[in-house]
């Protein structure tokens, strides 16, 4: 019997969405093992049951939570797609900031009627089973944790820095171009992608389990930035205030 999976949007961007739908022939084979009964981006169709939920974005209003407890109830496995749901992502770096400044800011006034609050990621509402990282998502990386699961097995996401990803393709390091670079801590299995593409990582993924973070720190003094300048860099993804 074919595993039924259905895909689900809060609070972002949809890009992780948009990678999956983007895998082209490689979804022809996925459908062969699985049953798409939701996924508002191809179908209107909905769903009582789910084996596999996927769900992006952060969690943003009262009614984002309400719908994400019932996706929870009617799923046996949910799994955090991307940054937004894994760990707030860009969304998140509203937190520094009261929500109704920020309505101020973007709207040019107080804008109740949007009815948001201070955005979180998917597992401080409901318990979520496995997160799959970045902004976007690595399509090679959402096949790998599907198959996981359909074969189930608990996926294995890297557990080392962004920084060996690099030095295996030999890329030029970041900071000999003065650009501030997090993938010494953050989570590998995007291939370094933005490194490739002449930026710098800024920690999409995440940090790595136990990452050794005094000696980065160190790094960036060294490069003349303070703490709160290098707290800042870890904002933007909403990797935590590293201690």
């Amino acid at each position: 019997m074919k595993r039924r999976i259905g895909f689900f949007d809060f609070t972002g961007c949809e890009g992780c969405q948009l990678t999956i739908m983007n895998l082209e022939d490689h979804l022809l084979q996925v459908l062969q093992l699985v049953e798409v009964v939701e996924f508002r981006e191809l179908m209107s169709e909905t769903s009582a049951n789910l084996d596999i939920a996927f769900v992006e974005g952060s969690i943003t209003r009262a009614a984002d939570r309400q719908r994400l407890q019932d996706i929870r109830h009617r799923s046996k496995i949910l799994v955090a797609l991307g940054a937004c749901a894994d760990n707030g992502g860009i969304n998140l770096l509203g937190s520094h900031q009261d929500v109704s400044t920020l309505r101020q800011q973007v709207y040019a006034c107080d804008a109740e009627h949007l009815l948001t609050e201070t955005p979180v990621p998917l597992h401080k509402v409901v318990n979520v089973d496995y997160s799959i990282p970045g902004c976007p998502i690595d399509g090679q990386e959402f096949l790998a944790v599907l198959q996981a699961l359909l074969l189930e097995r608990d996926p294995e996401l890297p557990n080392f820095a962004v920084c060996v990803e690099c030095k295996l393709a030999e890329y030029p390091c970041s900071f000999d171009y003065g650009e501030i670079c997090l993938g010494p801590v953050t989570r590998a299995g995007c291939r370094a992608i933005c490194i490739e593409g002449g930026d710098r990582c800024r920690g999409c993924r995440g940090l790595v389990d136990n990452p050794r973070t005094t000696p980065y720190h160190q790094i960036l003094e060294e490069h003349g930035l303070s703490v709160e300048e290098i707290l800042e860099q870890y904002r933007t993804f909403n990797i935590g205030d590293p201690q």
